[in-house]
């Protein structure tokens, strides 16, 4: 059979094909279409027809191997040319797969963006005439994991502030399920634009785990930090005076306030002790803060022994924000903007409810974090940091 009587052979099954079943037989005339062009190609790449004694072949035909072929017009039962002696794959389907990496890459995209499995299974479904379960999705996914592994270990540089936090997700771990900590950082730096620094998943906050994540953030390039906005993690508080002993910390005030609460002898008096605080952390300046708390534990001291322990004992931590910028002030005093990030992870996150494994649950939290990151960098300015200088330049000429 020559190249022509392929071709024709070819046509007149597709001419077949539509006089018998009209529009309805797409598929079949598809199939015909690709089956026929990979012939064909196969020939061109072996330099000879099928069953030619030539000197120019360079390999041999070895049979068909079955395939499905998702198209929009549906799935097609595809029967690959094989070929011995040569590296052969059809271009046609070379080509298709190029749109198939589009569509598995806008999948897993879907996924990361917080749309469940059923209604990427929908979407696939009215799109190119398949369902696609959970399993595919997860493994779709993992294309991403190199784009998201550069971004967890890029190059940080200097950043001005520091806040960090964890937050639990449901992963399967050597067959139970257990709460694994997440712990997450974000900077701001220099020209007062917020950038997601590091992710990491970790069976706890142990000291142990913090230490490698800062270590890690260390060995990218941090540096600069003029302060740490975090709340009062008993492993992160120790590794951080192991990593980062020289540079002061601002305890998250709105954990301190809660925090508060537990100490009050009785339910009539929170309300006495959250305003309590709340007008040492709106005072006019450091001064002003201990002097409140010396007026405070005298109030208190009485009728409240157990809170004014408590306070003499912890709210200076809290304090540590009143040496920087008064307009840094509101947004270094707490650790409510990466709560704010948790919030967004876990809505996401959602929609996976269990993870199977640690790293699917850190590839789907760094596509989200990828995004906030995005965001901001090409967002507004968050902090003016010409402030900051003038702040230090004013307590150097007062030294």
């Amino acid at each position: 059979m020559n190249l022509d009587n392929n071709k024709d052979n070819v046509f007149h099954k597709i001419a077949e094909a539509l006089i018998s079943q009209g529009s309805e037989g797409i598929s079949s005339i598809l199939e015909t279409i690709y089956n026929g062009a990979m012939k064909i190609e196969r020939e061109q790449a072996l330099g000879a027809q099928a069953y030619e004694r030539s000197d120019e072949r360079k390999g041999y035909a070895n049979g068909y191997k079955n395939k499905t072929y998702h198209t929009r017009a549906g799935p097609l039962q595809l029967q690959i040319p094989k070929v011995r002696g040569l590296s052969f794959y059809p271009g046609c389907l070379d080509k298709g797969s190029r749109s198939e990496k589009a569509l598995k890459s806008a999948i897993a995209e879907m996924y990361i963006n917080g749309v469940s499995t059923r209604k990427v299974q929908s979407i696939t479904q009215e799109l190119c005439g398949f369902n696609i379960s959970s399993t595919q999705v997860s493994n779709l996914c993992k294309e991403l994991d190199v784009e998201f592994e550069i971004f967890r270990n890029r190059p940080i540089g200097k950043m001005a502030y520091v806040i960090m936090d964890a937050l639990y997700l449901k992963v399967r771990h050597n067959g139970s399920v257990i709460d694994m900590a997440c712990l997450i950082a974000y900077g701001v730096n220099n020209e007062g634009k917020r950038e997601i620094l590091g992710a990491s998943m970790s069976l706890s906050e142990a000291e142990v785990h913090w230490r490698e994540f800062f270590m890690h953030l260390q060995s990218r390039g941090l540096h600069g930090v003029k302060l740490i906005i975090s709340d009062a993690h008993p492993g992160m508080e120790k590794a951080r005076q192991t990593v980062f002993p020289s540079i002061p910390w601002q305890r998250c005030q709105f954990h301190l306030a809660q925090n508060a609460l537990q100490y009050a002898p009785k339910k009539a008096m929170k309300g006495e002790i959250s305003e309590a605080i709340r007008a040492i952390f709106n005072s006019r300046n450091i001064e002003s803060a201990i002097d409140t708390k010396e007026k405070i534990i005298e109030e208190f001291a009485q009728k409240a022994p157990e809170f004014v322990k408590w306070l003499d004992k912890n709210i200076d931590e809290g304090l540590t924000c009143f040496n920087f910028p008064k307009e840094h002030q509101k947004r270094i005093r707490t650790s409510n903007g990466i709560e704010r990030v948790n919030r967004e992870v876990k809505r996401r996150t959602r929609v996976a409810v269990l993870f199977p494994n640690a790293e699917s649950a850190l590839r789907l939290v760094t596509g989200v974090l990828c995004e906030i990151h995005e965001d901001w960098v090409c967002g507004k300015t968050y902090l003016d940091m010409s402030l900051l200088s003038e702040t230090k330049e004013k307590e150097i000429k007062a030294a």
